[in-house]
């Protein structure tokens, strides 16, 4: 027998031991669980925790202490996680969850009235379209502007783009969402084809400023590279720039945006398909001021601060694949105020008509500082 091979036993043998005592402290965890059940008290018992992870440093050569402490960190949140869902979802937030659900219509709606950014033609109208076949559409000038409509009870919902799959997060649409009150009830995938239009009679070879919202012109920086000598204006929106190519009256100007767009206001299509990738698409949110949360729900949207130091978002991640839930989206953002500290959001594929869902989202509204649950939709694709 080789040496390796000799090693390899003796972790094996260590392994199986390992296995054994992780599941005679999980046993020891359930029984815990009993006990608190009981005597109602909460899962975390920090000062429990600091005191047990003091104890086993001191026992480790002092080499071994910050692997320990990772360890220890990993097992103290499973322990609470497998006692979190023995105890059943019992906080305040499953229970407002658990109501919102029971509220809910029993299917989307098929008309409403929209907030959305820009104008006629725009890329979230055509979104809107595709939830809403017969809605009843309130334009606004920005992002804020639909946050508030909704908020302000002048629209049932709002519709904002949140990721492109070229140009990436729409990063302002994430900052507001610190700012406001929502809840996602819905979301759409929206495949974005985009398009160079000119008043007619105008040729590529006359222009010489492109207007168009800048998701759009990163998304189509290849063929603007190919005419370098054009000035490209970032506008409000897509739609917005073909209506102002549209009222300029000028013969040297032309507009990135929708095929509907270009044909609403009036202009000629110069290029098609002028986006770098062909499989380009949106994800766009529908919210509302209150949550509802439909059968079909299947994706799962939090916010979150975390503790900046080492660990912290492991320790969240962990949770996620503790229960076996796959995280499709993280993003951070800088929290204002505050040097190199971040806040962050996660997307999972996940329901809160699961038990152990219901549990995890108590376990993290009672132990996350800054913690909001932003809704739970299915997603149109």
């Amino acid at each position: 027998m080789s040496d390796m091979e000799s090693l390899r036993m003796q972790i094996n043998e260590i392994d199986e031991q390992l296995v054994a005592l992780f599941s005679s402290r999980m046993e020891v965890a359930r029984r815990i669980s009993e006990y608190k059940t009981e005597h109602h008290l909460p899962v975390l018992d920090a000062a429990r925790e600091r005191e047990v992870l003091n104890r086993v440093v001191s026992l480790a050569p002092e080499e071994m202490e910050r692997y320990l402490r990772i360890l220890y960190g990993t097992v103290f949140d499973l322990s609470r996680s497998y006692q979190s869902t023995l105890q059943g979802a019992q906080g305040s937030l499953s229970e407002r969850l658990r109501q919102a659900a029971a509220a809910t219509a029993s299917k989307f709606p098929s008309s409403a009235v929209v907030a959305c950014q820009g104008v006629e033609g725009a890329y979230s109208q055509l979104a809107c379209d595709r939830l809403f076949p017969s809605a009843s559409v309130m334009y606004f000038a920005n992002f804020e502007g639909v946050f508030q409509a909704v908020e302000q009870g002048l629209c049932r919902y709002g519709l904002l783009p949140i990721e492109n799959s070229s140009a990436g997060s729409v990063t302002a649409v994430y900052d507001l969402m610190e700012r406001h009150r929502f809840s996602i009830v819905r979301g759409v995938r929206l495949q974005v084809e985009h398009c160079l239009a000119a008043p007619k009679g105008v040729t590529l070879s006359d222009v010489r400023e492109i207007f168009s919202h800048e998701q759009a012109i990163h998304q189509c920086s290849r063929f603007l590279k190919e005419h370098a000598t054009v000035s490209v204006i970032p506008f409000s929106n897509t739609a917005a720039a073909a209506q102002r190519v549209a009222d300029s009256g000028r013969r040297d100007q032309a507009a990135i945006c929708s095929r509907t767009g270009a044909q609403r206001y009036g202009l000629e299509i110069l290029s098609e398909q002028i986006q770098d990738s062909d499989s380009n698409y949106t994800r766009f949110i529908c919210i509302a001021k209150q949550p509802e949360i439909y059968s079909d729900a299947r994706k799962i949207s939090l916010m979150m601060a975390i503790p900046h130091k080492p660990g912290s978002l492991y320790r969240i991640m962990a949770k996620f694949a503790a229960l076996e839930l796959n995280l499709t989206k993280l993003e951070s953002r800088p929290i204002l105020g505050k040097n190199f500290e971040f806040r962050f959001y996660f997307d999972l594929d996940a329901s809160v008509f699961s038990p152990e869902v219901l549990a995890l989202l108590d376990e993290l509204e009672a132990t996350v500082d800054h913690f909001v649950f932003l809704g739970n939709y299915y997603e149109l694709v």
